[in-house]
């Protein structure tokens, strides 16, 4: 079956986007890793996501804030860099909260099909509708990175496993709903912004994919559209 790889872990949903984001969850410690002093690309981004003064130079704390972020996040390497992998994932983050409590604002998800599980792969967003009535969500999701690709289309939830593990990766893959040979939803133990994706699967974090368990059953839609950045 279809799992990612280890990579880190993670706090947060979409509720808890606040900015700045840095001060939302408590900070891992930063590893040992020497800090960058070179300022990156998207310095001054990187700066004005993390509530950091927005001089476009790097400095000893501006390091610590990203290495920081990096740590929560899955991000390798640690070094405080500003760079394009940081902030495409700081990018993700607010284009995710910007999305609000209106996740099917552009209609593509289905709305005739009553309870329906939609993952908008472009945003990395899933959530469950009743028509047009949000059940859940919207929460970030990690999907199928390049060459592994989550297929797209309609499909419907054939097989449920609360405790399944992959027999291809012996990997741990709870509450897993499979929809599309194998790629499910199920809970990873990893960050679900960390690049680059899944071989997959839908990964969610342990609280939204046991309320997808409790939400969802066998035989229950799952529309997903759009095309992961990078892949």
């Amino acid at each position: 079956m279809r799992v990612a790889r280890r990579l880190g872990t993670v706090t947060l949903g979409i509720t808890g986007l606040t900015a700045p984001l840095a001060l939302a969850f408590g900070a891992q410690p930063a590893s040992a890793v020497s800090c960058a002093t070179m300022t990156g690309p998207y310095q001054r981004q990187v700066e004005a996501f993390l509530g950091r003064p927005v001089d476009g130079r790097q400095s000893a704390a501006d390091c610590k804030a990203i290495q920081a972020f990096q740590n929560n996040y899955g991000i390798t390497p640690t070094i405080g860099y500003a760079g394009p992998v940081t902030w495409g994932v700081m990018d993700f983050m607010n284009k995710q909260k910007a999305v609000g409590r209106n996740p099917n604002r552009d209609g593509k998800c289905p709305v005739n099909k009553g309870r329906i599980a939609c993952v908008n792969l472009t945003l990395q967003l899933t959530w469950i509708q009743d028509g047009k009535k949000l059940v859940y969500g919207p929460v970030p999701v990690r999907t199928g990175r390049d060459g592994y690709e989550t297929r797209t289309g309609l499909k419907k939830i054939y097989w449920r496993h609360i405790d399944h593990v992959s027999t291809l990766y012996n990997v741990p893959m709870p509450y897993s709903q499979f929809f599309d040979g194998g790629q499910a939803f199920h809970s990873v133990n990893l960050s679900v912004w960390s690049p680059p994706g899944s071989r997959g699967c839908v990964n969610m974090t342990r609280k939204d994919a046991k309320r997808y368990w409790s939400l969802l059953r066998t035989g229950d839609d799952v529309y997903v559209y759009g095309r992961k950045p990078g892949t």
